[in-house]
């Protein structure tokens, strides 16, 4: 099983969403953590000034920023709209 953990910033971020995306945020993380490879997730990295970073879909338009620390664990970074976040 993955360790997770939070920035400052992403976990500001995620207060400020709607219940709604919260919910369906830890909905996904509970896949995330047990299968990081499960194709709803829609894992991919990330290109340009975030180069080195992986991204996985919470909705259509909501996305989670995470690094790599190690093997097993991630670091989350941003959350947010598609738009907002890159």
């Amino acid at each position: 099983m993955m360790i997770v953990t939070f920035t400052d910033r992403f976990r500001k971020r995620l207060k400020k969403l709607p219940a709604k995306i919260q919910k369906q945020f830890e909905l996904r993380l509970e896949i995330f953590v047990t299968d990081s490879k499960n194709p709803i997730l829609k894992v991919h990295p990330l290109r340009g000034n975030l180069i080195g970073r992986r991204a996985f879909s919470i909705t259509g338009d909501y996305r989670v920023i995470y690094r790599v620390v190690d093997e097993e664990s991630v670091k989350l970074v941003d959350i947010g709209t598609h738009s907002q976040i890159y």
